[in-house]
């Protein structure tokens, strides 16, 4: 398992019958987590020191309780090493909104290093070999960019395509707090999928492909977008703006019933088979850190060149 293990300012502190106890800052919220089946016994004191409670209805969806919590506050996340800005700290601008999210999905910090040291490495090797090291990233179904922020501050130059207006928004907001407002990248509100389809046209090429797509969703048109059936012909689709020289293909799954085993199958199929190279794919995870086991937050399956 991919454990995501560095974070300072986020934890799992418990988590039992449904729910996960965090601590986000210096706030504590519970929120349900489908993962969780165990009923366990309670041990941590912050279950009494609750700042939000999202509760989960039976109909579906849910809303939240707050207990002197602000409407918003940031945390960040440190880098493995100094960006190109000199910064080695990515900044989140946290709401906690509709559907229990607060704007990051903390596991996913695993693949930012993955992906910032990556590139940072490849950069430097480019540099030296050719004189130009730039590497070209995109990021798609890319949320608040997380991923984004992590390739910008490795020196990439970086699109950014979401089909939510209000998550692009954020997104740039945490940029501007991780000190990257003048970095070079692209942010569109666009259909993933309809996006691809006119980089393929335009003969457009990346180096580095992230993403992080849902079980279920729709584009700004009404776009419909269901795991099962629409990944196989994306990773299809993507891997023909996969430049002769990437580095890195990284997928993202939280769809229950399908096996990291499932990523690595299609990889090896549409990009392996072209690019070489090797995958990995693993469930990722957090630590608890009153029990001393790992909570799983679905797969990950990250390919690269060697």
């Amino acid at each position: 398992m991919i454990v995501a293990d560095r974070w300072i300012d986020y934890e799992v502190l418990d988590c039992t019958d449904g729910e996960k106890l965090e601590r986000w800052g210096k706030y504590i919220l519970l929120r349900p987590d489908p993962q969780v089946i165990w009923k366990t016994k309670r041990v941590s004191a912050e279950w009494k020191k609750l700042n939000g409670h999202y509760h989960r209805s039976n109909r579906g969806g849910g809303e939240w309780e707050f207990f002197d919590l602000p409407r918003e506050w940031q945390i960040g996340y440190q880098l493995p090493e100094k960006g190109v800005t000199g910064s080695d700290r990515i900044s989140f601008n946290l709401k906690p909104f509709s559907f229990k999210h607060t704007g990051v999905f903390p596991e996913q910090a695993a693949n930012w290093d993955f992906v910032f040291l990556t590139i940072k490495e490849e950069i430097k090797r480019r540099g030296k070999v050719s004189g130009n090291g730039e590497v070209k990233a995109l990021n798609l179904f890319a949320y608040t960019g997380g991923a984004t922020l992590a390739a910008a501050m490795a020196g990439a130059k970086v699109t950014h395509v979401d089909a939510s207006k209000g998550m692009v928004g954020w997104a740039k907001e945490n940029a501007a707090s991780s000190g990257l407002s003048e970095a070079p990248i692209r942010w569109l509100v666009d259909d993933c999928v309809k996006f691809v389809e006119r980089e393929i046209r335009r003969g457009n090429k990346y180096d580095v492909i992230i993403m992080d797509p849902p079980s279920y969703g729709r584009g700004p048109k009404g776009e419909i977008w269901k795991m099962e059936s629409s990944i196989y012909d994306f990773i299809k689709l993507t891997e023909k703006i996969l430049s002769d020289d990437a580095i890195i293909y990284l997928i993202n799954m939280y769809t229950t019933g399908l096996s990291p085993a499932v990523l690595d199958y299609m990889i090896s199929e549409e990009i392996i088979s072209k690019h070489g190279g090797f995958v990995r794919s693993e469930d990722i995870g957090l630590p608890v850190r009153d029990t001393g086991l790992v909570l799983p937050c679905g797969s990950t399956a990250r390919w690269s060149v060697n």
